[in-house]
């Protein structure tokens, strides 16, 4: 009896340490979640006078399987241009993160970022999207568009997994919403900018010679990416956190065969979803915008949670002014160092 209560207190005791990291790895994908929420509280907090623009979800795109995660259609939010403005357009890729484990996109696919059912039903518009002359002057009343981003791949997946239900369909996303764009008008564009933020930022990197290419050669197409000139750097352990992450996405949605062939013939597919590999075969004019302390890659990338067990890296990761001087160098080293493009 004495034996069989041991061996039931140890099976207890395997099942407990299994919820106990299975709490742990959930609590921090929320915790991710978390910090992209902050990232991008002002797109979806609105404010006096905002200018709040409708979701639209494209129709018929799941007939063409372009779905988001759980298989909802995708979205994107137009406010028409005007007067000067009316044959320009500005398309901004929607950020936040990817996800590189089945776990992880089942998890995505209960947000907004992996389900249109979990999306905001009026989006706030400011900065380059503003429709005020004095905040964004230069785009104010042109088309502006906010693609929403739901595949977890920067809109560069292809594939599914039968059996979780989820749906890596970047790529059909991107070519749907293209097709329903110039089908509203987007192809009598006289000039049109392809912009995105973190990973929409990357996306807008991935698809930029795609873009130019929906147009005819007399319209003036350009390419803006903000903040997502992500890095492959070691972090502060020696690690290659971001490439590993990059590698488990690449791999498990399909993201190799829609990769430039200008790189993937010399690289692996991991490498060519790293933008510092990409950007000098881009023929499209082609703007890079990045913070040299950037906070996300900072948190994720350079002093991710797994490589600092000990905490001694949290107050400064969160507020660089309590970094002490080693700290600043190690940052600075690391970010600057990359930041120089061959």
């Amino acid at each position: 009896m004495k034996r069989v209560l041991i061996w039931v207190l140890s099976l207890w005791s395997v099942v407990g340490i299994g919820w106990s990291r299975s709490e742990d790895g959930l609590q921090e994908l929320k915790a991710k979640d978390r910090l992209l929420s902050f990232l991008e509280k002002d797109a979806v907090s609105p404010g006096a006078n905002s200018l709040m623009i409708p979701l639209t979800l494209i129709q018929g795109a799941a007939s063409k399987g372009a779905v988001c995660l759980d298989g909802t259609p995708p979205g994107y939010h137009l406010d028409r241009g005007f007067r000067s403005g009316s044959n320009s357009w500005l398309i901004q890729l929607e950020g936040g993160g990817w996800c590189n484990t089945i776990r992880s996109c089942v998890f995505r696919k209960t947000t907004r970022r992996g389900s249109s059912k979990f999306m905001e039903k009026r989006l706030n518009f400011t900065g380059i999207l503003s429709n005020k002359a004095e905040e964004n002057p230069d785009f104010y009343n042109w088309n502006r568009v906010k693609l929403r981003y739901c595949d977890g791949a920067s809109f560069s997946g292809e594939g599914q997994n039968e059996a979780n239900q989820l749906y890596f369909r970047g790529q059909r996303i991107w070519s749907t919403a293209m097709e329903e764009l110039m089908a509203k008008g987007m192809r009598n564009a006289e000039q049109a900018l392809l912009s995105g933020c973190s990973a929409g930022g990357l996306a807008s990197i991935l698809h930029c010679d795609e873009f130019k290419d929906l147009f005819p050669s007399t319209t003036k197409v350009k390419c803006l990416s903000d903040a997502g000139l992500f890095l492959d750097a070691t972090n502060m352990a020696g690690g290659h956190t971001l490439r590993d992450m990059y590698r488990g996405m690449v791999t498990l949605q399909g993201v190799q065969k829609n990769l430039p062939n200008t790189c993937t013939s010399q690289m692996d597919p991991t490498s060519c979803f790293f933008p510092q590999n990409l950007i000098a075969n881009i023929q499209t004019p082609l703007f890079l915008l990045n913070a040299a302390y950037d906070a996300w890659q900072v948190q994720e990338s350079l002093i991710p949670s797994s490589a600092d067990p000990h905490g001694f890296w949290r107050d400064c990761k969160m507020d660089h002014s309590h970094c002490n001087s080693s700290q600043m160098l190690f940052l600075q080293v690391r970010e600057t160092g990359h930041m120089v493009c061959k």
